[in-house]
């Protein structure tokens, strides 16, 4: 019993020449923090996403002070968070571009049929490494890789279509879910944009193919460029480009399209 005693007094007494030379060493080797650094750090939204260029907010705030980075880039905190750091900086800055993501895909499994039975790991990128589920290798995997890095709730999955569900009144444009989509089909869109846009990712130019993998998918068929009035369409990368200086949502484009994979960004997307 004494053994045990002697035992515990030491591991005892350990733990508190530890702890206590830990604290000594903390306060002796701490870097003073900046002030303004601290302002700037407290008037961030916190989310540490990224979205602005740096890893994390506490060193977008650094790079600020630095002189290395705008007042702008936050786009999660959008105009109101510029306006604090203006206030706290003395610094002016460009307009915060607001953006909120766009699934650039309408493959869901009812359209875009599977290859086979997977077994894979379920994640789009297990997917992706395996050469893809679906017949369409440009399309949503529908395993919500996307969802599962959202921070802010704007993602949720439609298990049955296997396509992400963007809640607009909650996305903040953090850009985590177009990083983190390992096809790439999720895009950014400004927020206050007007115009078409074609909710298809699939680049192959061979019409009979692509026909085959979706039911919806763009076949290159060039009817929006045609029919555009404004000329401002281009199909030049396989996938119908639109030039938004040019565009007026007329709509001819959506009508035109046999696929229906034209939208009017400000009427089928933004405000669904």
């Amino acid at each position: 019993m004494s053994i045990i005693l002697i035992t515990a007094a030491f591991a005892l007494a350990l733990a508190f020449v530890l702890g206590t030379a830990l604290g000594f060493f903390r306060d002796f080797f701490a870097v003073p923090s900046d002030p303004l650094a601290d302002s700037i750090r407290d008037a961030l939204p916190g989310a540490n996403c990224g979205a602005c260029g740096f890893p994390g907010c506490e060193n977008y705030a650094l790079a600020i002070v630095a002189g290395n980075a705008g007042i702008s880039a936050c786009t999660v905190g959008g105009p109101s968070v510029a306006e604090k750091l203006a206030a706290i900086t003395g610094k002016s800055g460009e307009s915060v571009e607001q953006i909120v993501a766009v699934l650039a895909c309408q493959g869901s499994f009812l359209h875009a049929p599977r290859k086979g039975i997977y077994t894979g790991i379920e994640t789009c990128r297990g997917a992706k490494l395996a050469g893809g589920i679906k017949l369409c290798s440009f399309s949503c995997f529908g395993y919500g890789d996307c969802v599962n890095v959202c921070m802010f709730g704007a993602l949720e999955m439609d298990n049955e279509k296997g396509l992400p569900i963007i809640n607009y009144a909650k996305c903040t444009g953090c850009r985590l879910c177009m990083t983190e989509c390992p096809q790439g089909i999720i895009k950014g869109v400004k927020t206050g944009q007007k115009g078409a846009i074609t909710l298809c990712s699939n680049l192959n130019p061979n019409r009979q193919l692509v026909a085959k993998s979706c039911k919806i998918a763009c076949i290159k068929c060039s009817l929006c460029v045609k029919n555009c009035p404004k000329q401002c369409i281009d199909l030049g990368g396989n996938i119908p480009v639109v030039d938004y200086s040019k565009c007026d949502s007329c709509g001819t484009c959506a009508e035109k399209c046999p696929r229906k994979a034209f939208k009017i960004i400000e009427k089928d997307i933004l405000s669904a």
